[in-house]
């Protein structure tokens, strides 16, 4: 399980109180898991700022709807297709509970010194009065997460008896012979359960009394254990995934079933991908949006089982592998530096088939699909942001016969010393935001590539492909 930091700042110190006492004159007020989101919620749209950073292409939609259900206090579930961000919404909530909290030292359900609810801890306070001992956590240790796979028991989530500590010489009908499961572990604290519907269903009916009368029950125990807890779930659509579904009487438990989305957006897409790609090459703007409108085009396309969507992590991978292209490019030619360009986008589509459904019609052309698409993008692409543009003085260098080749292998250079100088270059690199006083060789070839292609795709220019090599002619 991740656990996911709720802030990119250090933590600040925990407070000083290490004892029930001490926690008393300090004046520490206990609240609901509910009650403090819904507080630090309230604080952070009065200060105008992000309650859910790292989260793209929701501004409108999705995050309303979510704080509607914070607010309201209500267990939440997350419905929407693979690869739309559900898990990751899911980790940023708990970032709006108070940073640091104090629990009962020992105690296996974090209990709140005010208010103990397990046998040892009321034992405890009753003993000891205002020694009980305190220890602080941190907000991102009040997370418990759980991918819910068919073989998951109630035991995992719940609890169950122990057989250790029968054998120890307790008898079966002692509470504290109970092993607690993720659940009562992550009382007072945010719970994420991935894929709710492949829970079976008789372990579906488990949560019902934790999500309704907010305890447990344990193998018939007379046990009320009562959790303090924000669940939020997660969920594929229920007529794609075919493993299961999510019963209806758990479903009315939850206060709210909130749809989730791809970005709407290109510019969204694009700064997902921007945030979430780990590059190791220059990969120019141009070139993420042209993934991301491939991403979009494949989101549309009726080739595609859009049952299954298709994940903003096609889009983040495909950057990724275009980056490595760039890399490997600059090795073997001795390039001083990697810049991916349109000539690496080709090589990288078979690596992406697996995160794509095509209908079973499609059997046999899915790389065609895939390199049409790829097209589509590269034209949309070229026309979003030179479209305006004269680019005579490109078509002119191919009028006397004159030919440009390059490819995966062919260097920023050499791919430059058979363009010559062409007017009109420095229009087309201010028009893809390239930093004229600071740039390579290799974004300058980027750029001259998505021009070639573009006057090929709307047929001013023909393109002859062979091994991997283009050559662009009149």
């Amino acid at each position: 399980m991740e656990i996911p930091p709720s802030c990119a700042t250090p933590p600040a110190p925990a407070p000083t109180p290490t004892t029930l006492g001490q926690l008393r004159s300090d004046g520490h007020e206990h609240r609901t898991v509910k009650a403090e989101i819904r507080a630090n919620l309230l604080t952070a749209l009065r200060a105008g700022e992000d309650p859910f950073p790292g989260i793209v292409g929701f501004d409108d939609t999705v995050r309303p709807e979510l704080e509607r259900a914070l607010l309201a206090g209500h267990d939440v579930v997350l419905l929407g297709e693979r690869g739309q961000g559900k898990t990751r919404l899911m980790r940023t909530v708990v970032g709006l509970l108070d940073e640091w909290s104090p629990a009962i030292v020992g105690c296996e359900v974090n209990d709140h010194p005010y208010a103990p609810a397990c046998g040892r801890c009321q034992t405890l306070v009753a003993e000891r009065g205002d020694g009980v001992p305190v220890r602080w956590r941190h907000r991102d240790e009040r997370y418990g997460e759980k991918l819910a796979t068919p073989d998951t028991s109630v035991g995992d989530l719940v609890g169950d008896v122990d057989p250790v500590k029968v054998a120890q010489g307790r008898t079966l009908g002692d509470p504290e012979t109970v092993h607690y499961g993720l659940m009562p572990r992550t009382n007072r604290g945010v719970l994420g359960l991935n894929e709710l519907p492949d829970l079976a269903e008789r372990i579906q009916v488990a949560l019902f009394n934790v999500l309704e009368e907010r305890d447990i029950q344990v193998r018939g125990y007379t046990l009320r254990l009562p959790l303090d807890l924000l669940v939020v779930a997660s969920a594929n659509p229920e007529d794609y995934t075919n493993r299961g579904r999510i019963i209806s009487p758990l479903k009315d438990r939850f206060g709210a079933e909130i749809r989730t989305h791809y970005p709407l957006e290109v510019d969204d897409e694009v700064a997902l991908v921007t945030q979430e790609a780990g590059l190791v090459a220059d990969v120019p703007h141009h070139v993420v949006e042209i993934l991301a409108r491939l991403a979009r085009e494949l989101r549309s396309s009726t080739s595609v089982d859009q049952r299954s969507g298709v994940s903003a992590r096609l889009a983040v991978a495909a950057a990724e592998a275009a980056a490595g292209s760039a890399l490997r490019r600059a090795a073997l030619t001795d390039e001083e530096t990697a810049v991916a360009r349109v000539a690496d986008l080709p090589g990288v589509l078979p690596s992406l088939r697996g995160k794509v459904e095509f209908e079973m019609g499609e059997e046999g052309r899915e790389d065609e699909v895939l390199d049409h698409l790829l097209r589509v993008a590269v034209a949309a692409t070229f026309r979003e942001h030179l479209a305006g543009l004269d680019l005579t003085g490109f078509t002119e260098r191919f009028a006397e016969g004159s030919t440009v080749e390059t490819g995966l292998l062919a260097p920023a250079t050499e791919l430059l010393s058979q363009l010559g100088t062409v007017r009109g270059l420095s229009q087309v690199l201010v028009a893809l935001e390239v930093d004229e006083d600071n740039v390579s060789p290799g974004q300058v070839a980027a750029a001259v590539e998505l021009v070639l292609e573009g006057l090929w795709l709307t047929r001013r220019l023909t393109k002859d492909t062979i091994d991997g090599r283009s050559v662009y002619g009149a």
